[in-house]
């Protein structure tokens, strides 16, 4: 089936494009490994894993299979007054792996709204304990949490896509991002901010909200562990929740399962998503603690305000489940690990470029980040012709590759950014 670009480029909005000047697609017809198939039967390998979510790649057996068993049962049924197997199996799953306080599961249909559902806790928990007050959020220069209105809200006010809508949302606090880096030593200095505006504002303040350990959209920025355990700390002395969104970094992205997990910290409430389907279908959850539900189930609504109509969806909780599954085994950590050598070794020597102001790995994510914004097209075109997919966006130019890559893929991709940097 022929694919109508010129249709597309007329009539369909991509995300992050305009439609006076699009910028060009790519026509896919297939995917299956760690490759994408083009119409023109051109095989592109996959540094991105779909925006991070493919973590076991293109048609994995267990996870066709997960999907096709359960459409022989119900592609869908609402959730509200019902149950399903699939759902109670996920929840058991979300809560075998992640920490014994998280232990109430809220399955969301997006990443996004996953953020909104967890703001909605923080702040209808406080309503519901008898703190009324409590109404304001704190975020971190540089965060990226997602393109709803809530989420927006506490994304980078100004250095972000979200800018023009500055005056319409909320206003929230902003703490200068993390400047402790990952591997350097750690700056005790950087958490007063969140200590003097604590001390000044906690009995007005519901939650912080943070990346933990990586800033995504914000700049792909890997920061000290000491940082996140100091703002889990102040949270606790000045009776603050904290929302960990791990949608980019929950599943092992990181080298560790939950990237909380290297500041030996839990959040109250956490985020998850993209890879919580292995890049299958859509889906998210948000856990919180029992203090957390018992606060919002007091409130004068009774219950938790939200109810998408896809939520809980037997489809994508199957093959959640299946994906699990593969990442419960354990295979993963070393896989990462694999990814992780190799990126530093073949990204070093984009060091020397003058166009690189800095290289750096953490787990399965490797990025350059250059001194100007690239040209996205021009770029594009140069990765594709290469045979492989690499999405840049702004100043950056990163991998995410799903955990199953091959070292020859990851050095065809490796290979392709020291081209496209002049080393």
């Amino acid at each position: 089936m022929s694919i109508d670009l010129a249709f597309d480029r007329q009539h369909i909005w991509h995300p992050y494009t305009s439609m006076i000047d699009p910028l060009p697609v790519y026509p896919v017809v297939a995917a299956e490994g760690c490759e994408l198939i083009l119409e023109n039967s051109q095989r592109l390998v996959d540094g991105t894993a779909s925006w991070w979510s493919a973590v076991h790649g293109y048609r994995h057996p267990v996870l066709d299979q997960a999907v096709t068993d359960q459409l022989s049962q119900m592609a869908h049924v609402m959730f509200g007054g019902i149950t399903h197997p699939q759902a109670v199996t996920l929840c058991q799953q979300l809560l075998a792996i992640t920490p014994p306080a998280l232990n109430k599961v809220f399955l969301a249909d997006s990443g996004s709204i996953a953020v909104e559902v967890a703001i909605k806790m923080a702040l209808q928990c406080w309503q519901g304990i008898g703190h009324r007050q409590k109404t304001e959020l704190i975020s971190l220069r540089k965060g990226y949490h997602g393109d709803t209105f809530a989420a927006m809200a506490v994304c980078d006010p100004v250095d972000s896509m979200h800018s023009m809508f500055s005056k319409l949302l909320p206003q929230h606090h902003f703490l200068p991002a993390p400047d402790s880096p990952y591997h350097s030593e750690f700056r005790p200095e950087s958490l007063k901010p969140l200590q003097q505006l604590l001390q000044q504002r906690h009995q007005h303040i519901a939650a912080l909200i943070l990346e933990p350990i990586v800033q995504g959209y914000g700049g792909m920025r890997f920061y000290h562990p000491d940082y996140l355990a100091g703002c889990r700390a102040l949270c606790d002395e000045f009776e603050v929740l904290l929302i960990a969104d791990e949608i980019a970094t929950g599943f092992g992205r990181t080298g560790s399962l939950f990237a909380c997990e290297k500041a030996k910290i839990t959040a109250d409430i956490l985020c998850l998503g993209k890879a919580l389907t292995g890049g299958y279908m859509t889906m998210a959850a948000t856990l919180c603690t029992d203090q957390v539900a018992l606060g919002v189930s007091q409130s004068e609504a009774g219950g938790l305000m939200h109810g998408p109509t896809f939520m809980a969806n037997p489809l994508a909780c199957a093959v959640a489940n299946a994906s699990i599954g593969l990442i419960r085994t354990g295979g993963w950590q070393a896989q990462v690990k694999a990814i992780e050598t190799q990126l530093k070794a073949e990204l070093a020597p984009c060091q020397a470029s003058p166009l690189v102001k800095e290289v750096r790995v953490l787990g399965a994510i490797g990025v350059l980040e250059m001194h100007q914004a690239v040209d996205v097209a021009k770029l594009q075109q140069h990765f594709v012709g290469d045979g492989v997919w690499i999405r840049p966006f702004n100043r950056l130019i990163y991998l995410m590759p799903p955990f199953i890559i091959s070292e020859e893929q990851i050095s065809r991709l490796c290979w392709s950014m020291r081209r496209a940097v002049g080393v």
